[in-house]
């Protein structure tokens, strides 16, 4: 397609009935997130066993029909997995019963640690292992998993490199979208612009997550982008778009949201809410390092949003006073962010001994932990403006009597923005990832054609003029 149909609405499709949909397709196996953690094996169908006597490590793989040769490939040897995933030995799936009693010189059963637990972001327990002749082994399903969450906070310097990679190309092909966002354009365009990008030129296959391309009032809506609203609204003159967008490589994922006015200039009000928010994403970064509290970040961020909008005239009465009536959760009903790696919600926000909050907003945190170097956490403060959450607030006497009922309204259909960055904890402070415009003149500067990064030239000029 050329570049100048990029903006034309495109035709519209056909009617499709709805038993097609129920077709089985194949998609592309993504691996379990432990799993890929300890061996980083990319193909379905494998066990693995790590001797914690010795180190040693052992993949099972599956004993493969001859048919998978016609179908999927040529059948690798045992030896081409051994070489490729560095690990001591490997065998078939079916052997792990035998190998693993034949490592075993110790009296009575041997004991397997199993990978079972809690993840205290979903909610959701991890699955055990599970195999034939497992009642020859006694079986502990309590140890491994906290030790393993609590070993995923801290990234190496491998896996920093790979977030690094995966926030590169991610924000170059938010760049790209940001280039190329038009009126009259459907958020999917955008969608399968950054998908293009990230797979042609990254040679990233899967996204972190699926993709929020929101625009208008859409971008009051923290999750769009799901089955129910799929990123299919015409984009308007004067709309702001919130486009939450990250690219996975080797596992490791990245999860950056930029938000700027599709025609590619703000007016006041855009100008407002964007630059509340970005003060908050800003002075964040600024103040995180390890000793830092992530529930003291979130409030921080929650006053300074708070600050603006009085002074922008939405919000009027004392900050504190608000800080106290929880009022920030209103407009910031989420947290202010997650650990983040292989997985988008990283494991390890809630160790043993960690209580979530209660209290509206603080309740939405992904982790209550104190800063250590080696984290990675997303910095992702937002300003919303949610019918589900501003009537009830309007009504609720201890709320209302903060909020400018004349300009609210003026903001009823404004949506929200988000602005978000991948961070890494370093012994002395913080390092973001992410490299995306970020102040609103850069943005104008970028969506006029400008390159990214500004030259020196454009940006002493740009700060000239402001």
């Amino acid at each position: 397609m050329a570049g100048d149909d990029v903006g034309r609405p495109p035709p519209a499709p056909p009617e499709v009935a709805m038993e097609f949909h129920a077709l089985n397709r194949a998609k592309a196996v993504r691996q379990e997130s432990y799993f890929a953690y300890l061996f980083g094996v990319r193909e379905p169908g494998f066990y693995g066993a790590i001797d914690i006597s010795n180190g040693k490590s052992i993949l099972f793989a599956p004993r493969l029909d001859p048919d998978y040769a016609v179908w999927m490939g040529p059948i690798k040897p045992l030896s081409y997995f051994k070489e490729r995933y560095m690990v001591s030995m490997v065998c078939f799936r079916d052997e792990i019963s035998a190998v693993l009693h034949d490592h075993y010189s110790g009296p009575g059963k041997p004991l397997l640690f199993l990978l079972h637990g809690l993840n205290t972001d979903s909610n959701n327990f991890s699955k055990p292992a599970q195999f034939e002749e497992m009642e020859k082994f006694d079986t502990d399903q309590s140890f491994l998993h906290p030790i393993l969450s609590e070993c995923r906070v801290f990234k190496s310097e491998l896996e920093l490199a790979l977030i690094q990679y995966a926030n590169d190309i991610s924000s170059a092909a938010h760049v790209e979208v940001m280039r190329r966002t038009k009126v009259g354009m459907k958020e999917y365009q955008l969608e399968s612009i950054f998908l293009h990008y990230v797979y042609m030129y990254g040679g990233c296959r899967h996204c972190s997550y699926t993709c929020i391309c929101a625009t208008g009032e859409n971008s009051a809506v923290l999750h769009y982008g799901h089955a129910a609203a799929p990123n299919d609204r015409i984009l308007n003159d004067g709309d702001m778009a919130l486009f939450d967008m990250g690219a996975e490589y080797h596992f490791y994922g990245s999860d950056i949201t930029c938000s700027f006015p599709v025609n590619g200039k703000f007016t006041a009000d855009q100008r407002l809410v964007y630059d509340a928010v970005l003060k908050a994403h800003n002075l964040v970064i600024s103040t995180m390092r390890p000793g830092v509290s992530w529930t003291e970040m979130h409030k921080l961020a929650e006053k300074t949003i708070l600050e603006s909008l009085r002074t922008g005239g939405i919000l009027i009465g004392d900050v504190n006073e608000m800080m106290e009536a929880r009022l920030g959760a209103v407009f910031m009903p989420h947290g202010l962010g997650h650990f983040l790696g292989i997985d988008t919600h990283d494991p390890g926000g809630y160790g043993k001994g960690m209580d979530r909050p209660t209290e509206p907003g603080l309740k939405s945190l992904r982790t209550v932990r104190v800063l250590q170097e080696d984290m990675v956490i997303t910095v992702e403060p937002g300003c919303y403006f949610i019918d589900a959450l501003l009537v009830p607030a309007l009504e609720d006497s201890n709320l209302s009597k903060f909020i400018n009922h004349d300009e609210i309204c003026r903001f009823k259909k404004f949506g929200g923005v988000r602005i978000e960055s991948d961070v890494h904890v370093t012994a002395n402070g913080c390092q973001n990832l992410t490299n995306c415009p970020r102040e609103a003149w850069e943005i104008e500067a970028v969506m006029a054609g400008a390159p990214w990064p500004l030259d020196k030239g454009a940006l002493a000029s740009s700060n000239h003029s402001a």
